[in-house]
């Protein structure tokens, strides 16, 4: 896909982050894609809905596995705003998902490139094709204030 393409998909991710956001959860957000089409979307709920597991990204591999009636993503493609975790990315890999398209890294904790490479593991049966940098600026941006707006709101709650 090209550049164009990649960035309408990631601002379709963007509008899940702001869902989450919208929570007071960390704005993380996908979509994934197969022949042209969003079939699933996914955005962070992890104090919403009290659960670990409750990633963007676990969120829409889960609804993409019921559209297409099969563990196996291949042919997709998920656009995330964060760079995915380690438990992320492992389910990632394990759904033969073709590839993934990120918007910003995580130098803390992201696992596609960052502190490691859980999609380019030779010794796996399967790698994921990766982009990285798709509105970089626009997904950094919206964790940054998110956390700003968080630590003020921490600040006021501690003054009261």
């Amino acid at each position: 896909m090209d550049k164009n393409t990649d960035e309408f998909y990631m601002k379709e991710a963007l509008k899940q982050a702001k869902k989450a956001y919208r929570l007071w959860e960390v704005p993380i957000g996908c979509v994934i894609v197969y022949d042209n089409k969003i079939i699933a979307r996914g955005y962070n709920r992890r104090n919403t809905d009290k659960n670990t597991l409750a990633h963007a990204e676990l969120t829409a591999i889960k609804r993409a596995s019921k559209i297409l009636g099969d563990w196996r993503l291949e042919g997709c493609t998920m656009y995330v705003t964060l760079e995915p975790c380690q438990m992320c990315a492992g389910a990632l890999v394990q759904s033969r998902i073709s590839k993934v398209v990120i918007g910003s890294m995580n130098p803390k904790a992201g696992c596609a490139g960052s502190i490691l490479d859980l999609f380019h593991m030779e010794a796996f049966n399967h790698q994921i094709e990766t982009v990285t940098g798709i509105l970089q600026e626009t997904c950094s941006s919206m964790l940054s204030n998110f956390f700003r707006e968080l630590r003020q709101k921490k600040r006021e709650q501690n003054i009261s």
